[in-house]
């Protein structure tokens, strides 16, 4: 789960229990069709603390509906796009998809490219007309490039996640990691499939698998679930099927730039307790140009969704833009010793569909004896989705998510995380 760097469109609903207070206020605020609709409800007057008692009930079942309208909300605002079928034609080049391209395409394929990119959040009409073993541009600092690194390194076992993604966006992140990888470090690939429906992933992936490993027998490994698991649980499905020393787990929507995997497999044998991101770079949805991101920290704020951050002064004061970033917390895609990773939990598979592992892992691993680094030198570039498929209410699997985090870690501090998410502590 890789975080957007875009300001978060806020949809959120407050409920506020006192003594003297059953409810305070609902608040709606959202973007819609570019203007901002308000909605104000107008608040209820105190009540004596033996009505209070009494209207617990009533209470609760507010909350739930609160609940739904914001699940409610969010999705019609940022998740869920219009249906194809709703949308008149002369209404196509208002789509973001068309800001920044295709406006030669024809009436015809404006209708296909939209109607892909509403089932995938990406311009998938753009990347199955694309090279799959395209160039990317060499974005590492400069002093990256005059870098030595040992001549003996471990393996790795590269592992794709992905539940009904484009088979071209695949397939590149394949190719790359292919070509991009020395052949002797990269043991295997591994593609799990979060029980995808579309049929494209099931005969033409399998079609290609089975082409690749006529070459090189047991090259690419296939993992299909039988029921839908979710981002987390489909990582550990794949680093149980890895064998290599060290396991890379990534989005299925992803390129890999040059001399990526030798400064990430360097720092994992000096220590193996380090876990490693690599620094991200941004595939755009529209057009899949490659946007430069600068160098970052990996951190989250109360809600426990991840940010990016800026590097700490210690870094600054390096003057060495290939030093290694120490980092709060993990964006979704991360490299990581197989047997360490066992040692200290893998992810928590308690948690639902996405979001909040990443945190939850990097909380651990620092309180556990390890260490999270961000490497310059090491830079993958990553689809940022206009919209995520994995469901239609991912707010409540965040959410949910979080609060497990913050019981089981934060001790104390658990309290911001639930302020932060406007729910409160007492029958909660």
């Amino acid at each position: 789960m890789v975080c957007t760097r875009k300001t978060k469109t806020l949809v959120s609903t407050c409920v506020i229990l006192s003594g003297m207070t059953n409810i305070v206020c609902l608040l709606y605020v959202g973007w819609v069709t570019n203007y901002i609709a308000s909605v104000y409800v107008k608040v209820q007057e105190p009540i004596s603390e033996k009505k209070l008692e009494e209207d617990k009930g009533d209470t609760l079942r507010i909350i739930e509906r609160l609940d739904h309208l914001e699940n409610v909300i969010k999705q019609h605002i940022q998740e869920a796009p219009p249906k194809l079928e709703d949308s008149p034609a002369e209404a196509f080049t208002d789509s973001s998809l068309f800001a920044h391209w295709g406006q030669e395409l024809s009436p015809e394929h404006r209708r296909l490219a939209l109607k892909q990119f509403q089932y995938y959040g990406y311009n998938a009409y753009l990347s199955d007309r694309l090279p799959l073993d395209r160039a990317l541009p060499d974005l590492r600092p400069s002093g990256c490039r005059n870098l030595t690194f040992p001549e003996s390194l471990p393996e790795v076992s590269i592992v794709f996640i992905f539940v009904n993604e484009a088979l071209s966006v695949i397939l590149r992140s394949i190719h790359s990691a292919i070509n991009r990888t020395p052949a002797h470090l990269l043991k295997e690939i591994i593609l799990v499939d979060d029980n995808s429906n579309n049929e494209e992933l099931k005969e033409k992936l399998q079609k290609y698998v089975d082409e690749v490993n006529a070459h090189k027998p047991g090259f690419i490994k296939v993992v299909r679930h039988s029921k839908q698991e979710g981002l987390i649980r489909s990582r550990v499905s794949g680093w149980r099927a890895a064998t290599a020393p060290v396991v890379a787990l990534f989005d299925a929507h992803v390129e890999f730039n040059v001399g990526w995997a030798e400064p990430v497999l360097t720092k994992i044998k000096e220590n193996r307790k380090r876990v490693i991101s690599p620094s991200f770079d941004n595939i755009k949805y529209d057009n899949f140009e490659i946007e430069e991101y600068p160098l970052s920290a990996q951190g989250f704020d109360w809600e426990l969704w991840c940010r990016y951050l800026n590097p700490p002064k210690s870094w600054w004061k390096l003057e060495n833009t290939t030093a290694p970033i120490r980092s709060p917390a993990l964006i979704g895609c991360f490299i990581v010793d197989r047997e360490y990773f066992q040692e200290i939990g893998l992810l928590d598979e308690g948690m639902e569909v996405y979001g909040g592992e990443n945190v939850e892992l990097g909380i651990r691993v620092w309180q556990c004896g390890g260490s999270v680094e961000v490497l310059p030198c090491s830079r993958i570039a990553h689809i940022e989705r206009a919209h995520k498929p994995y469901t239609e209410d991912l707010t409540a699997h965040v959410r949910r998510n979080a609060l497990r985090v913050a019981e089981v870690w934060m001790d104390e501090f658990k309290s911001h995380v639930y302020m932060a998410w406007n729910i409160p502590q007492e029958v909660s």
